[in-house]
């Protein structure tokens, strides 16, 4: 198996760069991120590479980091999700990125990926939280409270105080996180206002 090539940029195609490496040119698809991300035609990259062999075809994908090779690989143990899709969340979001909306159940960002609508993206957070958790680096609380707001299983309080910040315009996702802040600041009998108050502090520019 190919684990890795390093090689001169031969041509780029819309989801392919063709790498010579020592006078063999390899087809290697990657997403539009990586693509966007090469050199200069002409120009030295190295790429990890996962390599997936079929009855009728060899493909090759590339990628810059182990870690995005990794995302790679474990998108596709959703079901529905192939290499393409795999691909195309790839392309929109970058692993760590990926992993914090996972982590949050953020999956407007996820659905962003073309071929990927509210069923797939669902289960993507869903059969992914686990791995994503750790990889995120976000508070576990802020992962919990994400959910029962999602779910309608958030206290009162929080779920308002989530709700007002959106409407102030803040993301979910960015919302959810100042308001865990909050919660374990203020502890969980807090009431609506005082969560706001201290998440608007969370929220500010420094």
């Amino acid at each position: 198996m190919i684990g890795k090539l390093t090689g001169r940029i031969d041509s780029v195609g819309d989801d392919f760069v063709i790498l010579d490496v020592g006078g063999v040119g390899y087809l290697v698809h990657c997403s539009e991120r990586t693509l966007g991300s090469l050199p200069a035609m002409g120009g030295t990259v190295a790429l990890a590479i996962e390599t997936h062999v079929r009855e009728d075809q060899i493909r090759l994908f590339g990628f810059f980091s182990g870690a995005e090779r990794e995302w790679f690989r474990l998108l596709q143990t959703v079901q529905g999700v192939g290499a393409k899709v795999a691909l195309a969340v790839l392309s929109v979001l970058k692993p760590a990125d990926l992993a914090a909306a996972i982590a949050m159940r953020d999956k407007a960002s996820i659905t962003r990926a073309p071929g990927v609508g509210p069923k797939v993206a669902e289960r993507i957070v869903t059969e992914l939280k686990d791995k994503a958790l750790p990889a995120a680096g976000i508070d576990p609380l802020a992962a919990r409270l994400s959910g029962a707001v999602e779910d309608g299983r958030a206290p009162r309080a929080v779920a308002d105080a989530v709700s007002a910040l959106v409407n102030l315009g803040w993301g979910e996702a960015a919302a959810t996180a100042a308001v865990a802040a909050a919660v374990r600041e203020a502890g969980d009998k807090a009431d609506a206002a005082t969560l706001i108050r201290l998440s608007l502090k969370d929220l500010a520019p420094s």
